[in-house]
């Protein structure tokens, strides 16, 4: 009998008086960050279940969250502001904890701004980020966002100097596809990459070349309805989409290794795209043009545009959005207008769950990203084995680190019942495998699953 019960949620974070927007799990996961529809956000302390930080960002809905670094809140609002903001633990001391659903509160505080990009949010669009020398003494963050005069158009701007460095127009300009709706921003192989759906259903995927103009290395049509969102995959293999229709669908990215070459005498009008470079180019532009360039001759050959998707299901379930992709890149999940939260296996597509708590339409989805999840894959199989028969220190610690004899350092990671109480809980909040779906009933279900 017990087996027939459906799953139910770790724990349910009850405050916001509108229906939640955006979720995102920052600082090791030890806290949440959640937006709703009236502008609000709520920084969650995971370790307690409690608000650490209340403020209203934007005077109206939220579109999306994350954080920069341990110290920095991005938030982007359809009041057409983008907000980086300065909140790092010392500073939530100062700020209010007063729930939006405590509506006699006094105006709370805000924490200090550190830049606003005005935006466009016509689009329902949220932006897409990209750190382009991570750890580096000179960060720089790369945004993207919809375009403020054309809805196709994509504008990426560079953070802090808060500089447009280009516009993008993908395609031709006869082809009808409709507001950006859903945008993907990284760094492959040294080349900045765009990843961008539309109204139309239309998603691409453009590089940006040497010489400074977009080449698209994919394109295709698989919804029959508007993009709601993607995400890509955490080795930047392939990314994933769905719509207002019953479609997911799985895309690859192109590199250099995998896509073909064409001659230059059968150009393709939607082979490539248009963009606009400021004066002063990002960090990232800047590392591509000190390397020695060579004259490229006109004959140069150009990569065939891939159209062929990976895979594509038909869920029979429309209006699944928020589509997130764990950072182990095994399972992915939506967030559904029919209060479901779906999960997926990344590699066959196939559904291995439904978590059904909320009574209303769900919104949004984020994953915790576990320490373990995002170290690099392993190139020497016999290390990992030779980790694993490594003897334990007496008391049933256990070893992490380099296992050599050459004398490296080795770090002794205590048993969980060694550990004080506030430390137990830090590791819970930090290893578990959460999942956050946000709700149009202002609450946050928070699920530990595989």
């Amino acid at each position: 009998m017990s087996q027939n019960r459906p799953a139910q949620p770790k724990s349910v974070l009850r405050g916001h008086r509108a229906q939640v927007h955006a979720t995102a799990f920052v600082r090791s996961n030890q806290r949440l960050a959640s937006g709703d529809a009236d502008g609000f956000v709520i920084l969650w302390d995971l370790i307690v279940m409690r608000p650490r930080a209340v403020w209203r960002a934007h005077t109206n809905a939220i579109l999306g969250i994350t954080d920069w670094g341990d110290d920095k809140i991005i938030t982007h609002g359809r009041d057409n502001r983008l907000v980086v903001w300065k909140l790092g633990p010392k500073d939530e001391m100062t700020m209010s904890t007063a729930l939006p659903l405590d509506e006699s509160a006094p105006d709370r505080a805000q924490p200090w701004i550190l830049h606003i990009l005005e935006v466009n949010t016509m689009n329902f669009c949220s932006f897409a980020s990209c750190i382009t020398e991570p750890g580096g003494p000179h960060e720089e963050l790369l945004i993207a966002v919809p375009n403020t005069l054309d809805t196709e158009a994509v504008d990426i701007f560079q953070l802090p100097s808060q500089t447009r460095q280009h516009t993008v127009n993908l395609g031709s300009k006869t082809e009808k596809k409709g507001m950006v709706m859903s945008l993907g921003l990284f760094s492959l192989e040294g080349n900045l990459t765009l990843v961008a759906a539309y109204e139309s259903g239309l998603v691409t995927v453009a590089r940006l070349g040497r010489n400074e103009t977009w080449d698209i290395l994919y394109t295709a049509r698989v919804h029959g309805q508007p993009v709601l969102s993607l995400d890509v995959a955490p080795h930047k293999d392939f990314f994933l989409t769905s719509g207002a229709d019953a479609v997911i669908a799985k895309h690859p990215i192109p590199t250099a290794a995998t896509f073909p070459l064409r001659e230059p005498q059968h150009p393709r009008q939607t082979e490539g795209g248009s963009a606009t470079t400021a004066s002063n180019p990002s960090l990232l532009s800047a590392a591509l043009s000190s390397e020695p360039k060579h004259a490229i001759p006109s004959n140069q050959p150009k990569p065939v545009v891939e159209t062929q998707p990976l895979k594509i299901i038909n869920t029979k379930h429309s209006g699944q959005q928020g589509l997130r992709i764990r950072s182990d890149g095994k399972i992915f999940a939506t967030a559904g207008w029919d209060s479901k939260v779906r999960v997926y296996s990344a590699k066959t597509m196939a559904e291995l769950a439904v978590l059904k708590w909320h009574e209303v339409g769900c919104y949004a989805i984020a994953f915790a990203t576990l320490a373990d999840e995002q170290a690099p894959r392993p190139t020497n199989p016999s290390l990992a084995g030779a980790e694993a028969n490594e003897e334990k220190p007496e008391g049933g610690a256990t070893v992490a680190g380099d296992m050599d004899k050459g004398g490296t350092a080795i770090e002794v990671v205590p048993k969980l019942s060694q550990l004080s109480v506030k430390d137990r809980r830090i590791k819970i909040a930090k290893e578990t495998h959460w999942l956050a779906a946000g709700s149009k009933d202002g609450k946050i279900s928070l699920w530990d699953i595989y």
